[in-house]
C-alpha cells in the first residue's frame, strides 16, 4: 500500500485546518463584571474604605496613608481628573510617592481578564465614574 498517497490528502487537510480562521471565543460577562460599586467595593475598598475615605480594613497594615478618595475634585480646584483616575487605575501613571505599583494588585483585572479593549475601557470608565460620585465639597 502507498502511504503517500493517504499521507499527503491528510497533511493538506491539516494544514487547512491550522490556516483557517479560528473563531473569537464569546464570554458571557455578569453586570458585576462592569458596575463601578461592585469593582469599588470588591477591589478598591479594603483600603480605601467602603466610603472612601481611605480607612479600610487594609490600610493600617501598609507603610503610606491611603489617599481620601472622596476629595480628589477638591485637591484639583473642583475638577474631577478623569483621564489621571483611569490611568491610575490600570497602571499606567505611577507617580513617585506611591512607591511601587502594589497598590492596584487587581490592576491586571483590567488587563487580563478580559482581552477585549472595549470591555477593559469601559471597566476603566465605570470604575472612575463610580469614585467620581463619591466626591464631596
Amino acid at each position: 500500500m502507498n502511504y503517500w498517497k493517504l499521507a499527503i490528502p491528510a497533511f493538506i487537510a491539516g494544514a487547512s485546518f491550522i490556516a483557517m480562521p479560528q473563531e473569537k471565543a464569546h464570554t458571557v460577562l455578569k453586570a458585576s463584571d462592569l458596575s463601578g460599586a461592585e469593582m469599588y467595593r470588591t477591589y478598591c475598598a479594603s483600603c480605601h474604605g467602603l466610603d472612601g475615605k481611605g480607612a479600610g480594613p487594609a490600610a493600617a497594615a501598609l507603610n503610606r496613608p491611603v489617599p481620601d478618595l472622596t476629595q480628589i475634585a477638591k485637591r484639583n480646584n473642583g475638577r474631577f481628573p478623569d483621564f489621571r483616575i483611569m490611568h491610575i487605575i490600570d497602571g499606567y501613571e505611577i507617580e513617585a510617592v506611591h512607591g511601587t505599583r502594589d497598590m492596584p494588585i487587581w490592576g491586571d483585572y483590567f488587563r487580563s481578564k478580559q482581552r477585549d479593549e472595549a470591555i477593559i475601557e469601559l471597566r476603566e470608565h465605570n470604575l472612575t465614574d463610580y469614585i467620581r460620585s463619591m466626591q464631596q465639597k
